[in-house]
């Protein structure tokens, strides 16, 4: 009997505080007009000193426990995403398990940039469908403003904090079809942020905040996510038509409508929560599919297709019968 992944239950949170583009401008030389026509975003949400990538991440994940009425104590498996863990050791998946109480449960990291969820979805499929566990919770948690340079106008306009889950629960039927991730490291230079604790003689001078290039990240990420996309229909035998929704990873409304494009898709048939979170990086999916999911814009039985694209490079797909 085969088995399949299946969604029970979603979750996200985000900060209470907001930073407007207006107020970023009163910073740095920018306007709102500046940011939201090259970006799409008006505000973010911005941790206040007492939060952490794993307080975020409990709150996340407790809607999402909420939401499939399930124990917590159910779950077997714990792994969270993030480029901003509370510490280097112990993981925030561990930080996170012991917030939840749960104790017979294995929990660790993935980091994979902006395409974490996508690699932890990769990797809870993996678990499901061998039968090494039966529920599982991923979480991507991310405290961006901490490692933005609030005097670079380049970055800091781009990034918010917050944190998205799913529950993931063995199936007989439907769930998650397929999921597909790649990296290719010669980018690397691109978009990156240093470890000055570790620094070495070639970066000794770096500090601990994002580092991008911006129009070349755009141009490989547009032409990346075409492919993916392709290689995610012809895995699963379908056509574009065969989409009801778009879930991408919200970096930027320029990118995000030229996959749409690519997909010959609505940008209504598009979730985008770019205008008001900004870029949350390995959030940023699971926030977005959380939303959508509780206005009931998708529904149990659509296609859904989530796509991500991050640092490293890396960049992956999943295509899910919700």
């Amino acid at each position: 009997m085969s088995r399949y992944a299946r969604i029970i239950g979603t979750g996200g949170y985000l900060p209470e505080k907001i930073l407007t583009n207006d107020e970023i401008s009163q910073t740095v030389d920018t306007s709102d007009s500046w940011i939201f026509e090259r970006t799409g975003i008006k505000s973010r949400h911005i941790a206040n000193e007492n939060e952490s990538a794993s307080s975020m991440a409990e709150a996340a994940a407790r809607q999402a426990i909420d939401a499939a009425q399930i124990d917590a104590e159910s779950i077997d498996l714990i792994i969270v995403a993030t480029g901003t863990p509370d510490r280097v050791y112990p993981s925030t998946g561990c930080l996170l398990q012991q917030r939840l109480g749960i104790k017979n449960c294995v929990a660790f990291d993935v980091q994979a940039a902006c395409s974490g969820s996508i690699f932890a979805l990769n990797i809870a499929d993996q678990y499901i469908k061998s039968g090494a566990a039966n529920t599982v919770l991923i979480v991507g948690a991310e405290l961006c403003s901490r490692i933005v340079d609030w005097t670079d106008r380049s970055t800091c306009v781009l990034f918010g904090d917050g944190a998205g889950a799913l529950l993931l629960s063995a199936a007989e039927e439907g769930g998650v079809l397929s999921t597909h991730i790649h990296s290719d490291g010669e980018f690397g230079n691109l978009l990156y942020c240093p470890n000055p604790q570790v620094a070495t003689a070639d970066n000794k001078d770096e500090s601990g905040y994002i580092k991008m290039q911006g129009n070349e990240v755009f141009k490989v990420a547009v032409n990346t996510l075409g492919r993916i996309v392709d290689e995610t229909l012809e895995a699963n035998n379908l056509d574009l038509s065969e989409i009801d929704w778009l879930v991408p990873h919200q970096a930027n409304i320029r990118i995000i409508a030229a996959t749409a494009k690519k997909l010959k898709m609505s940008m209504e048939q598009v979730v985008v929560t770019l205008e008001t979170q900004g870029n949350t990086s390995s959030a940023s999916v699971l926030l977005a599919f959380n939303a959508a999911v509780r206005d009931n814009r998708i529904q149990r039985g659509q296609i859904v297709l989530l796509e991500a694209f991050g640092a490293g490079f890396t960049w992956g797909s999943a295509l899910i019968r919700y």
